[in-house]
């Protein structure tokens, strides 16, 4: 029987650069969410308020009648406020089992133990959830006001609210943000996606009602600072130059926002690694 050589064989296949190893881990995430029924409906209900708006700036920009309803910034503003619904089901949905799911089968393991940083793992999870999250809010929007501009006829709209394009990016990116690194922080908590999403839905309305229980029944002018939600609200408001909603200061609001991702980053720095350490 003959005895084959077995020693040392140079690579023979294609190397990818450095810091690329996330793309294979989103690409991958991506793909196997897009291959869910279920979620491609959740997507598609995600954007029927946009059909809405395109179906108002038409009736707005070609029925004199229906000038009252007319685009303004405060559109862009209440289209981005009522997606927040459906940002927190599809974060819940795409995001309760990112390291939760990793973490029941002890795949950090294999994952860290290949030429894949932390850093590249947790950019990977975070962008499979990052792009859906865009997909809701900020590509929406910005396809709202490229209707406008298209129905109109003109960029007189565009011209006059130069700000609208930066603040659309700045806070969908900012709302996408904090979803998606609150979500992974507690995805890294549990081995369970149904106990995570429990978590991150508990989080929301328990911070929620405590807000509203501040403001409402003690009266407390500057009650949104329990509420990450509210304090998001209140700098959305900011960004799109409308009356805030609360008296809290922006840079409170601020704070308030960059204390959740830092928080979210630190124990996402703790939770994941190759091997973990028991007392």
């Amino acid at each position: 029987m003959p005895i084959h050589d077995q020693g040392y064989r140079r690579f023979g296949g294609a190397r990818e650069g450095r810091g690329r190893a996330w793309l294979v881990i989103a690409r991958a995430g991506v793909r196997m969410l897009l291959e869910r029924r279920l979620f491609l409906a959740l997507l598609l209900f995600a954007w029927v308020r946009f059909l809405y708006e395109v179906v108002r700036v038409y009736l707005s920009t070609n029925v004199s009648q229906l000038s009252i309803i007319a685009t303004t910034p405060q559109t862009f503003r209440e289209f981005l406020e009522f997606q927040r619904i459906w940002v927190f089901f599809v974060t819940i949905y795409a995001g309760a089992g990112l390291i939760a799911g990793d973490r029941r089968a002890n795949a950090l393991q294999i994952y860290l133990s290949k030429p894949l940083t932390r850093l590249e793992y947790i950019a990977g999870k975070a962008a499979i959830l990052a792009v859906f999250l865009l997909g809701i809010t900020w590509l929406p929007a910005l396809l709202l006001l490229a209707v406008q501009t298209m129905l109109a006829g003109s960029f007189a709209f565009v011209r006059a609210n130069a700000f609208l394009f930066p603040a659309i990016t700045v806070y969908s990116f900012l709302q996408v943000a904090l979803a998606t690194f609150a979500m992974l922080a507690l995805s890294s908590l549990s081995k369970s996606a149904r106990f995570v999403g429990i978590m991150y839905a508990g989080v929301i309305f328990f911070t929620d009602a405590v807000f509203g229980m501040l403001k409402f029944v003690v009266r407390a002018g500057s009650a949104s600072v329990v509420s990450p939600s509210q304090s998001l609200a209140q700098l959305g408001d900011a960004i799109f130059r409308v009356p805030p909603r609360h008296d809290t200061p922006l840079a409170v609001s601020l704070l308030v926002v960059v204390a959740v991702l830092v928080v979210s980053a630190v124990v996402l720095a703790r939770r994941v690694r190759a091997v973990e350490v028991v007392a």
